[in-house]
């Protein structure tokens, strides 16, 4: 009884360790199926050829190598890590990180006020305390999430902001 379910069980882990594999390598044909799923001719040859190499006794990772070698590594949804995948990967990361850097240099070079410093130093004597309110309420931005009215196109989309509370901002005039 043994001897019949030895070959039994033999063909079931040779069944699933091709279905594994072939769950893993991409359809040539299709490209978006995996072998396993796909009816196409090149699939169909594919599973053929996975299962005689299980049964020439290669392992996972050999049978997975000669399909790379053989097809190019597109053919494997995992493809190997290396630095040109770990580029395309991180790219996003680095472009995140570079736009946050501008932006925080901008917001940075905003609150400097490097105006008031050279006119100190242009005029040779220091500004007033109210002089330098004024250069400051000219100079500073408005606050985020208020859109400037002297932008054309926003004159006809927005309506004039007007807030009389705030004192000598002419942003919201």
């Amino acid at each position: 009884m043994e001897n019949e379910e030895d070959p039994v069980k033999r063909q079931q882990i040779l069944d699933a360790r091709a279905r594994n594999i072939s769950h893993n390598v991409r359809c040539l044909e299709c490209g978006s199926q995996s072998i396993e799923e796909s009816q196409a001719d090149i699939a169909v040859l594919l599973r053929k050829l996975i299962r005689d190499e299980i049964r020439s006794g290669k392992s996972d990772k050999d049978i997975y190598k000669k399909l790379e070698d053989d097809y190019g590594e597109t053919i494997l949804y995992a493809p190997k890590f290396d630095w040109q995948t770990a580029a395309f990967w991180l790219s996003p990361l680095l472009i995140a990180g570079t736009a946050g850097g501008i932006w925080a240099y901008g917001r940075h070079r905003q609150r400097t006020n490097v105006h008031l410093l050279a006119l100190n130093i242009t005029r040779g004597v220091p500004l007033t305390p109210k002089e330098k309110e004024t250069m400051l309420d000219v100079l500073t931005p408005p606050p985020s999430g208020i859109l400037p009215s002297s932008s054309p196109w926003w004159r006809q989309w927005v309506p004039q902001l007007t807030n009389s509370s705030s004192k000598g901002n002419n942003y919201a005039r």
